[in-house]
């Protein structure tokens, strides 16, 4: 099993072996458990603006189908590869199973830098990668979302470049796209709700009262929907916002609204000020009550878990903590909302929007946030009540639940022939 590398790959798979430890897993069961059902690498070549043929590498990594089809973002990034594909596959599955969710995990994307692309270069890489991915995605087999790099207008295109082939409008094969073409309301803010209310959940847990403040690493959608939800609902200060390009830290609190302001003019943080910036890797051990990493993997690690100076820490991210800083942070005081429960409201409500496109009736924004709330509520009391009773870390709590409801969904179905 080989074809999967790379340290987030490594990662995943460490947790898994972690969790499988602690369920008494026999070791005959774990590699049908933990490796991919199906992974696809595919050549997308386009024609660039400046006439040049150009090819890029994309993937899709269909984890298990156990429970129902797969489900997944698609992300367009200049470093990803096969192996981090596949970890992100990997965790969607936990996540989709926690939640109760009739899903497998999947993951895909294109190694591409889509900031540097035209619209037109953008356009062309999405519709040549759905057309590639035709023969193994479709609405009960595997049905994609965005990620890093991609957007509403991108499931817009992914959808029509599907249709087409089919001969009409099959809005649920994908997620996350525009309202008028069968998206849903509430979908666009939906992973940023969900992180800012588990903190709430969480802060009422540690009773924790009085003013506090929060630091956002990845001011993209989900770091500043949290960020803005969290200082209208909950009167929060954000301290510190951190894209690829800038970082800026400020105890006495940033202004939300210009920073906002700014990058919707600008698309990234660089340029709003030239005060109070501060080093990237500074930025997550200043001094606050909250640290919500939203951005990639592994920025926590063992060399700076230890200096971490959080109460909660809300993972946004996928797999933005390594198992090293795990151990570190399991040994103080922080409580960890880890991503697979954090970050979940974003496939909860894309759940809701494929149910919907099936159903052809739609919901309200009020209907849809309020069931988001529920099922997250449920989730929360179930991942912290497993933690207590077997003395876990939230983490494994929560991934105990993911990995025994697949395993059982598994082992009743069998093996086939």
């Amino acid at each position: 099993m080989n074809v999967y590398t790379g340290p987030v790959f490594e990662m995943a798979k460490d947790q898994f072996v972690n969790v499988a430890d602690y369920l008494d897993i026999p070791e005959d069961e774990r590699s049908r458990l933990l490796y991919p059902k199906r992974a696809v690498a595919v050549a997308v070549p386009i024609h660039r603006d400046d006439g040049r043929t150009e090819v890029f590498q994309g993937f899709r990594v269909q984890h298990h189908l156990t429970l129902g089809p797969t489900k997944g973002g698609t992300r367009f990034s200049p470093d990803l590869e096969l192996g981090e594909v596949a970890a992100l596959a990997i965790w969607m599955s936990w996540k989709c199973a926690l939640a109760g969710l009739p899903y497998g995990g999947a993951k895909g994307g294109v190694a591409c830098d889509p900031w540097s692309l035209s619209r037109r270069e953008l356009e062309a890489i999405s519709r040549r990668y759905m057309q590639e991915m035709i023969p193994f995605v479709g609405p009960h087999t595997d049905v994609m979302a965005p990620d890093i790099g991609t957007n509403e207008q991108v499931m817009a295109w992914f959808m029509d470049t599907y249709s087409m082939h089919q001969g009409h409008a099959i809005a649920e094969i994908v997620t996350g796209k525009p309202v008028s073409v069968g998206g849903t309301a509430g979908r666009r803010e939906a992973t940023g709700r969900g992180v800012a209310f588990l903190i709430q959940l969480a802060m009422q847990r540690l009773g924790m009262k009085g003013q506090s403040s929060a630091i956002v690493q990845g001011f993209g959608n989900v770091g500043s929907t949290s960020a803005r939800i969290l200082q209208a609902e909950a009167g929060i200060k954000i301290t510190g916002v951190s894209d690829h390009t800038a970082a800026y830290f400020d105890p006495a609190g940033l202004p939300l609204a210009a920073i906002e302001a700014h990058v919707g003019q600008r698309g990234v943080l660089a340029g709003w000020s030239h005060q109070a910036l501060i080093g990237p890797s500074e930025l997550l051990i200043q001094d606050c009550d909250i640290l919500i990493p939203a951005a990639v993997e592994r920025v926590i690690d063992d060399s700076n878990a230890g200096q971490l100076k959080c109460r909660i820490l809300a993972e946004g991210a996928n797999g933005p903590t390594t198992p090293e800083a795990d151990a570190i942070l399991r040994d103080g005081a922080v409580f960890v909302i880890p991503d697979i429960l954090c970050n979940s409201g974003g496939v909860i409500v894309s759940y809701f929007e494929w149910v919907q496109d099936l159903q052809r009736l739609f919901w309200t924004e009020a209907q849809v946030n309020d069931q988001l709330k529920q099922l997250l509520t449920k989730t929360f009391h179930q991942v912290v009540d497993r933690a207590d009773r077997d003395g876990l870390s939230n983490r494994n709590a929560a991934m105990a639940i993911g990995v025994e409801r697949v395993r059982a969904g598994k082992q009743l179905r069998g093996l086939f022939p």
